[in-house]
């Protein structure tokens, strides 16, 4: 009979079977996916707590790329919008302006229509003309005071597409007046600044005077006399730096000194009708640089336009400015000053009307760019915005996951500690 085994020693011919335990293997799996669960919790969190569903690239690329531009034409639009309003608070200015002078051309009817009648004196009729004198003064101050963030509105110093400050007269091409071929000199050689266009005003129609006032309000008068048939004259105005050829191109006709004052006239209206004196503004009414995007509202210059010029240099019965005395000085006098003011009325009435098409057209401008922001926004908040809904449900399984996940791994520890109880018997 074999001896006993002393404890600690394995007896002869007996096989021992030891089992290998791996405490750590349930650890690492239930970290590696607790992890994954936190990692889908914070991004879940980042999208509730920001409210996009697109917080950088990674989150959706393309999503992003149409989300940026479809945030630029919104911003754009809602930038024009309050750009188109800008425009009409500055139309509804001069437009405001323009009524007091139409108050002011009614007034100034009523008084020539007053002056026709004959049971009025010269005397009557000067303090008529007076009265005439200071409201077409007014009229030019109000043309030169409105002004909308320190612009003239009326004067034609607006730039814009159309035109920009007040255009001198142009080329030295010639221009044909009755029997007169008028040739004027280059813009270049204008005297600065180069604004309103030298005008020409008769004075003293007896004398055959003719003043020429420059762009910077200097004056110079000369003397012009006839001009015999195909004969020609230069009217030097040295002190403007202006030289004016006239070349009367009839076969047996003499031009007369009050009929060259007269042609000269004639000549700057039609250039001031040809050319204009015209101011523009172009509002930004879109998101982008097309040609749809932008909106020109013409502001002529209205000055010259809506009241009677300041003087008329002709022989054939138009209304003259000289002094109070000579405006409505008879019948015929009166009668072609009512003529003259309603056609200032009509001009009014066209100036009125365009900016009152203007002023529609903006607002129906400002209704379109509000539909696009919203329909712009809705479909740029389907893009980017979070779903809350969703977020809610991933946020409630991550928490499921993430507390389940915390108790795996707190168990796959106690296991560790089971294995280690063994060894210490």
């Amino acid at each position: 009979m074999a001896p006993a085994a002393r404890p600690g020693e394995q007896q002869r011919g007996e096989q021992v079977t030891c089992r290998r335990s791996s405490p750590t293997s349930p650890r690492i799996n239930g970290n590696r996916n607790l992890g994954i669960t936190n990692a889908k919790m914070g991004k879940v969190l980042e999208k509730l707590s920001s409210g996009y569903r697109i917080n950088r690239a990674a989150d959706d690329a393309a999503g992003l790329g149409i989300s940026e531009k479809m945030r630029a034409q919104i911003r754009g639009n809602t930038q024009a919008i309050r750009n188109a309003k800008d425009g009409i608070s500055m139309i509804q200015t001069a437009e405001g302006a323009m009524d007091e002078i139409h108050s002011i051309l009614q007034r100034m009817r009523e008084l020539g229509v007053q002056a026709a009648n004959d049971t009025n004196d010269t005397a009557a009729r000067t303090s008529i003309g007076t009265e005439l004198i200071q409201l077409r003064q007014e009229i030019d101050r109000i043309a030169n005071a409105t002004n909308f963030n320190g612009q003239n509105l009326l004067t034609g110093a607006l730039t814009g597409t159309l035109g920009g400050a007040a255009r001198s007269l142009t080329s030295s091409s010639a221009t044909s007046v009755g029997q007169l071929l008028i040739s004027w000199p280059p813009r270049s050689t204008y005297p600065a600044p180069p604004s309103p266009a030298p005008t020409p005003s008769p004075t003293s129609p007896g004398t055959g005077q003719l003043t020429l006032t420059g762009p910077n309000g200097q004056a110079q008068t000369i003397t012009v006399s006839a001009i015999a048939a195909n004969g020609s004259q230069t009217l030097n105005f040295t002190q403007l730096g202006i030289s004016i050829t006239l070349n009367n191109t009839a076969s047996s006709n003499t031009v007369t000194a009050d009929n060259i004052g007269a042609a000269l006239h004639r000549r700057r209206e039609r250039h001031h009708r040809r050319h204009g004196h015209f101011g523009a503004a172009t509002l930004q009414v879109g998101a982008n640089t097309t040609a749809y995007d932008v909106m020109t509202v013409s502001l002529r210059r209205r000055a010259r336009h809506l009241r009677p010029p300041a003087s008329t240099w002709s022989p054939s019965g138009g209304v003259d400015w000289t002094s109070a005395a000579t405006i409505v000085a008879s019948n015929a006098a009166a009668q072609a000053f009512i003529n003259q003011i309603d056609a200032a009325i009509t001009t009014l009435n066209t100036r009125r009307s365009d900016l009152g098409a203007a002023q529609n057209r903006l607002e129906h401008t400002v209704n379109s760019l509000g539909v696009a922001v919203e329909n712009l926004t809705a479909s740029e908040s389907r893009i980017r915005d979070a779903d809350i809904a969703e977020l809610s449900s991933q946020l409630a399984s991550s928490t499921i996951l993430q507390q389940a996940g915390t108790a795996v791994l707190a168990q796959a520890n106690q296991s560790a500690q089971s294995v280690l109880s063994l060894l210490r018997g």
